[in-house]
């Protein structure tokens, strides 16, 4: 789980699904898993477009695991709609 990771998750769904946009979610949901350096609800995300912008994002949640995993799917949707779907 790291910058470099999901960075390369998002670029690879999106050639393998010859898609516009994709993005790419790795974290720890708990219980279990998570360290000092890397607390439970540590998560990771990479956003990538054909356009060839990539960025990944660092987010920390709190909660037990349906909690953080809920947390992660608005954050995910939500950030891509930001940086690629909506028009100013």
């Amino acid at each position: 789980m790291s910058e470099p990771v999901v960075r390369e998750m998002a670029q690879g769904a999106l050639q393998a699904a010859g898609a516009d946009y994709a993005l790419s979610v790795s974290g720890i949901a708990g219980p279990d898993g998570g360290s000092a350096e890397k607390p439970v609800g540590t998560v990771w995300f990479g956003f990538a477009s054909r356009g060839g912008a990539v960025e990944a994002r660092l987010q920390q949640f709190t909660g037990d695991r349906e909690a953080v995993r809920r947390q992660s799917v608005i954050y995910a949707l939500t950030t891509l709609g930001q940086l690629f779907l909506q028009k100013t």
